[in-house]
């Protein structure tokens, strides 16, 4: 561009210029000096996007036609951090749908349909969940001796979920003392070892 600017006499300042020689003083970096770069940055940032609106569309059940669409679905019992994780899945641009097991609904037929390498089942300690329940009624401003929160409902509903998850043959991460980011790092890998073995065949 300089060149070409010069032999049409045109008037060159280097606005960039200056600036990233005090960056590169500053932080001891190189510039990549590779053109395109900002493009594949933002295919990434909209690949994050398009995976955080799928997350919020089929969080919670709410769309089951989604189940069949996600790279992982996760199921579990209310309180075992299907939403955050599936919103940190999604920063990772990875499509997330979840799905609440409850007793007394009986899941929705396209999870059936997902292969069960898809699929990620949370189980919980019921002392932990008593206490996480518990909890979340009390900010609520309810009594934490709400039926939500009573150890036979807590065990009734985790054995429910057990058996879901034996019929679809997912895999089971267990959630007790394990931070988010932990799970979705075992998630992480899991699916990439799917990824690979699916490849393979």
């Amino acid at each position: 561009m300089a060149d070409k600017a010069m032999s049409s006499d045109v008037e060159v300042v280097d606005v960039l210029g200056p600036m990233l020689k005090s960056i590169e003083k500053s932080t001891g970096l190189l510039p990549k000096n590779q053109a395109g770069l900002i493009h594949s940055l933002d295919h990434e940032y909209f690949k994050r996007v398009e995976a955080v609106e799928f997350a919020v569309k089929y969080d919670d059940g709410k769309n089951p036609l989604g189940l069949l669409k996600a790279d992982v679905v996760i199921i579990g019992v209310s309180r075992t951090s299907k939403t955050p994780l599936s919103m940190y899945l999604a920063h990772k641009q990875i499509k997330v749908a979840n799905v609440p097991l409850v007793p007394e609904l009986a899941p929705p037929e396209e999870l059936f349909k997902v292969p069960p390498y898809k699929i990620i089942g949370l189980l919980i300690d019921p002392f932990k969940l008593n206490e996480i329940r518990s909890e979340r009624l009390k900010t609520m401003g309810l009594s934490d001796t709400a039926t939500y929160a009573d150890m036979k409902r807590i065990d009734d509903e985790l054995a429910y979920a057990k058996g879901i998850m034996r019929r679809l043959h997912c895999q089971i991460i267990n959630v007790s003392n394990r931070a988010i980011e932990e799970t979705a790092g075992i998630i992480m890998e899991y699916v990439r070892k799917n990824k690979e073995r699916h490849h393979e065949n």
